[in-house]
């Protein structure tokens, strides 16, 4: 599902909003959780999972095209965790 197949979603649930508020709701909710994780903060939202930024150690890497090792620095990745009732609901437990 896409940002904005999510967004049409929502409208068609929500008829008593208007899609360009849910449209800012939706972009706020993933700029917030964008934000978190770049100030190095962990987002929970019970019952579906946790977001962090997980440390990636440097290496060395190759170039696919030319086979040249190269140094790929320390960075920062996000991941996700999912929560127990995501889990849950997806394995219909």
């Amino acid at each position: 599902m896409t940002k904005s197949e999510l967004i049409l979603r929502l409208a068609e649930a929500n008829p008593h909003l208007y899609q360009r508020d849910i449209e800012r709701i939706v972009s706020t909710i993933f700029d917030q959780i964008a934000g978190a994780l770049a100030r190095g903060d962990r987002v929970e939202l019970r019952g579906f999972g946790a977001f962090s930024a997980k440390r990636r150690a440097a290496r060395t890497g190759r170039n696919p095209r030319t086979g040249v090792a190269v140094q790929v620095p320390e960075k920062l990745v996000p991941y996700f965790k999912s929560g127990k009732g995501l889990r849950a609901r997806i394995n219909k437990d």
